[in-house]
Order: C-alpha cells, then sequence, then structure tokens
C-alpha cells in the first residue's frame, strides 16, 4: 500500500475542460477570470458530424481533476442524506463549528467508495474518492481485497441489477444487504489530517493537450515493476521517501506559523517576490533561517520526486512527466515565490499544479495564460463534502423541485 498527500479540489468551482472551448470560441483571454465569466452549467461542445450527418458526439476531454469521484461522492451524500441515513452538515457550520463527528462521514465513504469501483470496473486507489469525502489529508489507500471478495461472489454485479429490478424477489440480492456486506467489510485504508501551511495556495493548470489513460499508464507500470522489481523496488522506496519528506516540511512550516506567525508570514511575503534561490539572502535572524530552510527542504523533496516520477516513467516506457509539462514545470518553478511545481496524480497530460507563496499565484497564472495552459477555479478544501447553503442556484432548483406536483 502507498500513501499519497490529497489536497481536495473543491468540485463546486470546477469548470470542466470543455469550457475552455467556449473560451477560445469566444475570443477572450485564457485566464480564470474568463473562466468564471462563463454561465453555469455550460452546455458542451460536440464534435463534427460524420459523412451521413448522424448524431455527434459530445466532446469531453479528460482532465484528471477525479470530477467522476467528486460527482460519485455527491449522488451518494445526497441520496443517504435525503433518505434520513446520514446528515451532512452544511458549509456554514463547517466554518463555524469544525466536523468533529465523521462516522456519518465514514459511511458515505465506503458506499461511495465501492459505486465508482462498480463504475470504473477496477479498484482504484481511492484517494479521489476520500478527498471528495474528507477533505485534504494524508490517504493510505484500502486493500483491493475488501471489495475483490463481493467481485468473487458477483455481488457487485447483482448490486447493479438490484438497482433496476429491486421490486422483482429472487432476481438478485437485495440491495440492503449488498450494502450490509460493505459496510461490515474491513476497511484498512488510513487518513490523517493535513493542509497546506498559511499563506500557500494550490492552482492547477489545464495544458489543453488532452487526457492520458490513467489504467494504461498504471499497467505499464505494473508490466515494469514485474520485469524489472530490484530496479523498481529502489525507485519505489526513494519516491516513498520524497513523499514523507515534502509531508515532514510542510508540517513543520505548519507547526513554525503557528509558534510565531508574524515571522513566518514576514518571511513568506518576503519570498514571495523572490526566486528561490534568492529565499536565503532574506533570512536575516535564526527564526526566520528556519522557515527559509524548511522551504527549500520542501521545494528540494519535490525536485526528487520528479526525478524518481521521470525516471520510472522512462523505465516503464511512458510520459509520466511528458517533456512538454518538464518545459513548463521548469518554467514555473523558476519564477518568483514558487515552492513547488509538479504532475499531479498518475501524471501524463492531464493537468501541471503548483503551490506558491503570497500573492504571487497571480504572476504564475498570467504566465501560464501566455504558454496556454489555462489555471482553473480550483482550490485546496480541507472540508469535504457537505451542503451548499450559500448558492442561489441550489436554492432555485430546490424551489422548481418543490412545485412539481405528480399525477
Amino acid at each position: 500500500m502507498f500513501d499519497q498527500i490529497a489536497l481536495f479540489k473543491n468540485d463546486r468551482q470546477v469548470k470542466t475542460k470543455q469550457k475552455c472551448y467556449g473560451i477560445e470560441a469566444r475570443g477572450i483571454p485564457l485566464t480564470p477570470e474568463s473562466l468564471a465569466s462563463l454561465p453555469p452549467f455550460t452546455s458542451i461542445t460536440f464534435n463534427a458530424e460524420d459523412s451521413i450527418g448522424e448524431n455527434r458526439k459530445p466532446e469531453v476531454a479528460k482532465t484528471g481533476l477525479g470530477s467522476s469521484a467528486a460527482r460519485t461522492t455527491d449522488v451518494v451524500a445526497s441520496l443517504l442524506h435525503y433518505l434520513g441515513v446520514v446528515n451532512i452538515s452544511s458549509f456554514s457550520e463547517d466554518q463555524s463549528h469544525g466536523r468533529k463527528d465523521v462516522s456519518d462521514l465514514d459511511i458515505v465513504h465506503v458506499i461511495a467508495q465501492t459505486a465508482h469501483c462498480i463504475a470504473q470496473g477496477k479498484f482504484g486507489s481511492g484517494f479521489d474518492v476520500s478527498s471528495a469525502v474528507y477533505g485534504s489529508q494524508r490517504y493510505v489507500r484500502f486493500s483491493p481485497e475488501v471489495l475483490l471478495l463481493l467481485r468473487k461472489k458477483k455481488e457487485i454485479e447483482e448490486m447493479t441489477f438490484s438497482i433496476l429490478a429491486l421490486s422483482n424477489a429472487g432476481m438478485a440480492t437485495p440491495l440492503t444487504e449488498v450494502i450490509d456486506d460493505v459496510l461490515k467489510d474491513k476497511w484498512d485504508h488510513e487518513r490523517t489530517k493535513f493542509s497546506l501551511p498559511p499563506l500557500m495556495t494550490l492552482i492547477l493548470g489545464e495544458p489543453g493537450s488532452g487526457g492520458s489513460s490513467t489504467p494504461s499508464m498504471v499497467g505499464a507500470v505494473k508490466k515494469w515493476q514485474k520485469s524489472d522489481p530490484q530496479n523498481s523496488l529502489e525507485t519505489w522506496r526513494k519516491l516513498s521517501e520524497g513523499n514523507s519528506a515534502l509531508e515532514m516540511h510542510l508540517n513543520t512550516l505548519c507547526k513554525l506559523a503557528e509558534r510565531n506567525y508574524n515571522v513566518y508570514e514576514h518571511v513568506i511575503k518576503n519570498c514571495s517576490l523572490l526566486p528561490a534561490e534568492k529565499w536565503v539572502e532574506r533570512a536575516n535572524e535564526p527564526s526566520q533561517a528556519e522557515i527559509v530552510k524548511e522551504l527549500l527542504g520542501a521545494q528540494d523533496a519535490m525536485l526528487g520526486i520528479r526525478y524518481y516520477t521521470c525516471k520510472m516513467g522512462e523505465a516503464a516506457g511512458i510520459p509520466i512527466e511528458p517533456e512538454s509539462q518538464t518545459h513548463l514545470l521548469d518554467t514555473t518553478m523558476s519564477m518568483e515565490g514558487v515552492l513547488l511545481a509538479g504532475v499531479p496524480s498518475a501524471g501524463g497530460f492531464d493537468a501541471v499544479f503548483a503551490v506558491t507563496l503570497g500573492a504571487s499565484n497571480k504572476n504564475v497564472t498570467k504566465t501560464w495564460s501566455s504558454l496556454n495552459v489555462l489555471a482553473m477555479l480550483v482550490t485546496e478544501d480541507p472540508r469535504g463534502v457537505s451542503l451548499e447553503d450559500n448558492d442561489p442556484r441550489a436554492k432555485e432548483i430546490t424551489a422548481a423541485v418543490s412545485s412539481i406536483q405528480l399525477q
């Protein structure tokens, strides 16, 4: 099992890649502001008609933002809350009181993980579902054997069939029994609280070069692991060490911010105006030097992660960090106030990310725009799933649904 740090991408603000085409069609700049100006629920574009004029297919490119996991979590949480199985707190309640009891979220998580595995037809790491449920975290995946037993019993197929024909007794195992088995199974995933240090911003960029097939890339890596177990294990160990080092430096920065926020704020603001190689020059006191040391330590850890990720990709014969992404990431890392940059998740052409200091994210988005990369309207979210209670669109939909009279 391998651990991952999941910084949840707020799905309420995600405007998927098809809207990039809306920006291009309107001739407006490739910026977050342009993206925000598009109407909510903008229609997706369609491919050109074929030679015989048949119906066109919607053009939905893969973005790698975990939108399918977020949507699965939305549906599961909404149904369970509506049926009174769980009580999902609202956004305002999370902000004012903080979320302490996660037992209801545990139910949402287990069912959403199962549903997502059914929909995808495979057992992924599950970190995208977990981050959608709980928010930012350090995550260790569950053992595939948890759900593999259900597959052997053909319960997963029966579950899908039960949804469609539950009333026809004897055709499938009752859905309630299947869910009960899922909830009682030995889920061995691990989740630890994690978030970015203060005054840091996570930004995601859409290069517009099309997504990569995660299953095929994962399959290539597994094939390489089997063919070269010694070198693959060493590379994996180095990657694990890099992940742990990055987590340690970021957690230490959180503690330094708590210890003396004024000093921490002063250092971050100064470093946000300079490239990383000049950060040491602004550390005039031991307390400031300690913060800069952790910043540079985090950056070195990320560079190590990128190095061994590229090494893995080369050995497996796949572009985990493609050359075009490497150029973009190196350019980003050389900018003022940029702490980290890399390719998220399984890598490839899906997206790029950066973690910036202070207000330097604005310069990064401008540079990305000049390189035909769109900075997405997504943020780190420590809350996870919650009820929307201040979105006027939600109120309009609720009012419209309530006014419907069934005959």
